[in-house]
């Protein structure tokens, strides 16, 4: 009898750490929008079909009212959370493998809070995760650092301020080694690098545009803006590219210096992160009227006249951020129209109303687009050069937060749970 024990004991042990360990590197989702920042997952074999029922392996519970999309590292889900009034703003941290909820932290305690645009919450900006850190920010209201083991708070800052006039929205970024914050507000608008290590500022740079001109000045109210910054790569040169109100500008992620800037002629209250490919970004300039820009990423100062490719002016949208997929680009406005563009030349190949309202971002992964509405419906296509609706998925609770992606399953936040899809 022992005999014959002693290999299925040691079968069990070399079993056990595969039962026990996290997700590989590549298939950690670390901030906004995934490990690039653009909403791709190299993930295959996700669900196609869901429901309250079917293919959900968990759900929990969030209390609160927060957008932030969760962030995946290894084992641990994290994402923010706040009460309705932001008073009392909190860091969640969920088990990835059953929905546990590990930690519910309250960070930051406000007396009052300005008020905020329906759309939007007191935890809106998605936390960054790296190996033992996690940086969660609440814009204005506070930025803290923890240790994703003990859980220990390592530092915070409350002095990084402005007043963001509908509340904060601008995701932290990693880049250079520092942590990245924008700020952009009604009143002052600028980017910050932080030490990752102690949360001691390592540079702040004002937004250089220019709020007067020849027809008069610009309202307070269009100084404002709610975009995530990219980190980009073009010769070699690692840049950040963070477009605000009227400009959007490409920094040195360790010094903060101004490498060059591009103008548009419209556009505040951005909230649609750029995407980037084969050296051009394609930025979405925001309210009133939303355009996108083709970009080319090289050069330096104003490279309006020079850079600029081409302009869509049509069902871009205001909130969700586009998906670039080889040469095409997809994106679907606030109010359910749904664009294929030529990335190259802007043209259009196809355009669809799948009806809805929509404010997450959309994802890729194995051949296929993920919508997500605030109704709470999630419509699955096919990419390509014609509209191909593969599926269409329903939860209560509605989408407002952009979801995660880790190995073959699905982390969708909606406005009252977090969901894990999975077959």
């Amino acid at each position: 009898m022992r005999t014959r024990a002693l290999p299925i004991v040691a079968l069990l042990v070399l079993l056990l750490p595969a039962a026990v360990a996290g997700p590989p590197p590549s298939q950690n989702w670390p901030s906004f929008r995934g490990p690039a920042g653009d909403g791709h997952a190299t993930s295959t074999g996700l669900p196609l079909m869901w429901s309250e029922t079917q293919n959900v392996k968990w759900s929990t519970a969030i209390h609160g009212r927060a957008w932030s999309s969760p962030v995946v590292w290894d084992n641990q889900i994290w994402m923010t959370t706040a009460t309705e009034d932001g008073t009392e703003m909190f860091a969640v941290c969920v088990d990835r493998r059953t929905g546990r909820i590990l930690l519910d932290k309250k960070l930051f305690h406000n007396d009052q809070c300005d008020p905020i645009a329906d759309i939007n919450s007191y935890g809106s900006p998605t936390p960054a995760i790296e190996a033992g850190r996690v940086y969660v920010h609440f814009g204005t209201y506070g930025t803290a650092c923890l240790d994703t083991k003990s859980f220990e708070v390592l530092w915070t800052r409350r002095n990084l301020n402005c007043r963001h006039s509908v509340g904060p929205g601008s995701s932290p970024i990693l880049a250079g080694g520092l942590l990245i914050l924008t700020l952009d507000g009604t009143d002052v608008q600028f980017s910050v690098g932080l030490d990752k290590k102690t949360g001691a500022t390592v540079w702040k740079t004002d937004r250089a545009t220019q709020w007067s001109g020849p027809n008069g000045s610009v309202p307070p109210e269009m100084h404002k803006s709610f975009c995530t910054p990219i980190p980009v790569t073009i010769g070699g040169k690692s840049l950040v590219l963070s477009p605000g109100a009227l400009a959007a500008y490409a920094y040195d992620p360790a010094t903060g210096k101004d490498v060059w800037s591009v103008r548009y002629a419209n556009g505040y209250s951005l909230s649609a992160r750029p995407v980037i490919g084969d050296g051009v970004a394609y930025i979405c300039t925001g309210y009133d009227k939303a355009n996108m820009i083709a970009v080319r990423l090289d050069g330096a100062g104003d490279v309006t006249a020079s850079n600029v490719l081409w302009t869509c002016t049509r069902n871009v949208p205001f909130k969700p951020s586009p998906i670039l997929i080889d040469d095409l680009i997809y994106f679907v406005d606030d109010a359910g129209v749904m664009s294929c563009l030529d990335a190259r030349t802007g043209a259009e190949v196809w355009k669809e109303r799948i009806g809805g309202h929509y404010s997450a971002s959309p994802i890729y992964a194995d051949g296929k687009i993920y919508c997500f509405s605030e109704e709470g419906r999630t419509l699955v296509f096919r990419r390509g050069r014609k509209l191909d609706k593969l599926a269409e998925n329903e939860l209560s609770g509605g989408f407002m937060a952009s979801p995660a992606i880790s190995g073959q399953a699905l982390y969708l936040r909606t406005k009252t749970r977090l969901y894990c899809i999975q077959e």
